[in-house]
């Protein structure tokens, strides 16, 4: 996920690893912040496996700046990793939004909609945190509230997201 974040953001533009990690900490720091001990190493194996390069601009007020950026490889490292997501890229919400995120730079609208069929496919199985044998429970068959509230919650998600998925698929065509 972070490498994918690193790749889709410095897709647009340039970067320093400052502003990179203030933009993945803004799409995923609420769930998983995003550590300079964490980011900076995974900078680096993108960097040696020849997908970013960086270049060392003055600072206008501090020390000189590392500015980052893809390169032709990171380009089609990223297209690829939209186009072949891991089944937890489809599965796992937070995943799954650091992937939406970047989703447009895959220019193939067919490449797209196939991703997109495959989180509707998840979210059609029938599923809950919650389980009586192998039967998943729905908050109707419930008596704690809290727990309730989960499903209650999880459904009107992923009733609203299904409903974006085939208007979203629609347009794709």
């Amino acid at each position: 996920m972070l490498e994918l974040a690193i790749l889709g953001f410095l897709y647009d533009h340039s970067l320093h690893g400052y502003e990179l990690r203030k933009r993945i900490t803004a799409l995923t720091g609420h769930v998983r912040p995003v550590a300079e001990s964490t980011l900076y190493p995974a900078i680096k194996r993108l960097e040696k496996a020849g997908l970013l390069a960086r270049e060392t601009q003055p600072g206008a007020v501090a020390a000189p700046r590392h500015v980052l950026s893809l390169t032709d490889d990171g380009r089609s490292e990223l297209r690829r990793r939209l186009t072949e997501p891991a089944r937890a890229d489809i599965t796992d919400e937070n995943r799954w939004f650091t992937l939406l995120a970047f989703l447009r730079h895959l220019d193939d609208a067919g490449a797209q909609a196939d991703v997109l069929r495959r989180r509707l496919d998840f979210l059609q199985e029938p599923a809950s945190f919650f389980y009586e044998g192998d039967r998943p429970l729905r908050a109707e068959e419930l008596d704690d509230p809290f727990r309730q509230g989960m499903l209650t919650i999880a459904r009107a998600t992923s009733r609203a997201e299904l409903a974006w998925l085939r208007k979203t698929l629609a347009s794709l065509g």
